[in-house]
């Protein structure tokens, strides 16, 4: 930082070494001239719509956007920090406040949806997938790890195939 590489003497890092030095770090969402939000950037061909569709219905709608900052304005710092703890490994069954996290993904699907539907471009159908898991209370983790543990004899080799586009 001072210029004192014996490789490179004198050389001072500069913004564009910041900015490069910034794409090495993989946060929940990262700031670029939008909000990269990296929670769910893979899997199968049927789902690469639904991230983004779900929180174009939550951000781009203010309805959506005010039910969502209502819902969640009193959720303290310790709370937030247990569900992304916890949510990682029991998913929609992790246990929240009175009941479980799935009910909340109930209430924040319906969100999302009515926020798309507001738009007008038809866009809700890319919720289908999200849908799916929200109605069942299983998430693809939870179906990939049964295969693993079942049908895939614990190999994770299968998940290549499976995940193909």
């Amino acid at each position: 930082m001072a210029g004192k590489l014996p490789c490179i003497p004198g050389e001072l890092p500069n913004l564009n070494d910041w900015e490069n030095h910034l794409t090495t770090i993989f946060p929940e969402v990262r700031l670029k001239r939008y909000l990269e939000m990296r929670g769910a950037d893979g899997g199968p061909w049927r789902r690469l719509c639904a991230l983004p569709a779900f929180w174009v219905g939550l951000l781009y709608d203010e309805v959506s956007l005010q039910s969502i900052l209502d819902m969640t304005a009193d959720w303290t710092s310790e709370e937030r920090e247990m569900l992304r703890n916890k949510v990682p490994k029991t998913g929609l069954k992790t246990p929240f406040r009175d009941g479980l996290l799935w009910h909340i993904a109930e209430d924040v699907l319906k969100l999302a949806k009515d926020g798309l539907e507001r738009r007008g471009f038809k866009e809700s159908g890319f919720l289908n997938e999200v849908a799916e898991v929200v109605r069942t209370g299983v998430t693809p983790a939870e179906k990939l790890l049964e295969l693993y543990h079942g049908k895939w004899g614990q190999s994770v080799d299968p998940v290549f195939e499976e995940l193909l586009y």
